[in-house]
């Protein structure tokens, strides 16, 4: 990894999980899709997450087909940016060690920095051929593990293989998305008690409890010694909406514990608001059912995607979801960024990529 891109990635920052822009035909809207990478970059992200499961596991359906094209995507519109900055490329792995192992090598081919390695369906397999399937993939890229919650497909991992994971050399980053605490604590205290706590940047995938997550300092006794780990940034599929104005709150997290946890009380209370907008798009009385769908509506109303449609059919709004996109929309406008994404849009080089639809 490139020292730039890895001190950006222990430094902290924002990865929004990219989206997938459809047709109504459910065929790729290139277009769209490129707008929403330029999106992200205009809106001061350090990195975005492409592949993952905001951007629906379906693609990688033979019948579908799109994981390389949403890879290839991302990857041109973010070198044709020409940023100044470093900023961080991260490709979704996931499925068996063959399949993972051959989207670790496209990944690389287009110049990706880190793989989200999603263990989500391999519940067959013991806690030890996981480690040996994160050993195999992590001897070919950088390895941002995951840890993902039981109702969309995770399971629930002892402190053991944390302990474990942690060790292995090429892992470097690791996102917490269990939606639960005792099970974000375990992965915490094990890069925390490992022989490389340094070497290994915590990232929230909590939508749940985003703003806490990330002003958290975790505090352990290792061998006589206080080590202390918290979250460095984000890699969420909520920031993959009202993205510009994440970029603000971000830098007040960050401001607020360089100043000695000055005004938390306030990020506090504006962190409820944030898992209330989150309830609204992920859809947890739904059992997350609606939370793709969710993404795209507020991307839709917005602008930049031209309809809700998802790979597959009953990847769809659930019942009273979208007045609840409009409760929260009208609660918390100063967490919207629809003035933003207004002149956004109104750029000239955006006009033209339109117009080639």
């Amino acid at each position: 990894m490139e020292a730039a891109v890895e001190q950006l990635l222990h430094s902290g920052t924002i990865i929004p999980a990219h989206p997938l822009a459809l047709t109504e035909q459910r065929q790729l809207n290139e277009q769209r899709q490129r707008l929403l990478t330029r999106y992200y970059i205009a809106s001061g992200v350090g990195g975005v997450a492409v592949g993952v499961h905001t951007t629906q596991f379906a693609i990688r359906r033979p019948d579908i087909n799109l994981l390389e094209p949403v890879l290839r995507l991302a990857a041109e519109e973010i070198a044709a940016a020409r940023l100044d900055r470093p900023f961080i490329k991260v490709a979704g792995i996931c499925g068996p060690t063959p399949q993972a192992v051959a989207e670790a090598r496209l990944a690389l081919k287009y110049g990706y920095h880190i793989g989200l390695l999603s263990l989500g369906g391999l519940q067959q397999h013991s806690e030890a051929e996981l480690l040996a399937h994160v050993r195999e993939v992590a001897a070919l890229i950088p390895v941002f593990g995951f840890y993902l919650q039981p109702s969309v497909g995770g399971r629930i991992l002892s402190y053991s293989f944390w302990e474990q994971l942690v060790e292995i050399p090429g892992v470097k980053a690791i996102k917490t998305a269990p939606f639960n605490r005792y099970q974000t604590l375990d992965v915490v205290r094990a890069v925390a008690c490992s022989s490389r706590p340094g070497e290994i940047a915590l990232y929230t995938g909590n939508d749940d409890n985003i703003v806490a997550d990330l002003l958290t300092i975790y505090r352990f006794q290792v061998n006589g010694k206080v080590v202390e780990k918290g979250f460095a940034g984000g890699l969420l599929g909520h920031w993959s909406v009202w993205t510009q104005k994440v970029a603000g709150l971000f830098g007040q997290i960050k401001n607020c514990i360089i100043e000695d946890y000055k005004d938390a009380g306030v990020l506090l209370k504006e962190g409820t608001a944030v898992t209330d907008m989150n309830a609204a798009i992920f859809d947890p009385s739904h059992a997350f059912r609606g939370s793709i769908a969710g993404i795209h509506e507020v991307l839709r109303r917005q602008g930049l995607l031209e309809g809700t449609w998802c790979l597959e059919d009953h990847e769809v709004l659930s019942p009273g979801q979208a007045a609840e996109i409009d409760r929260v929309t009208a609660a918390y406008p100063h967490l919207t960024d629809d003035s933003f994404i207004k002149e956004f849009l109104s750029q000239d080089s955006i006009k033209k990529l339109l117009s080639h639809a």
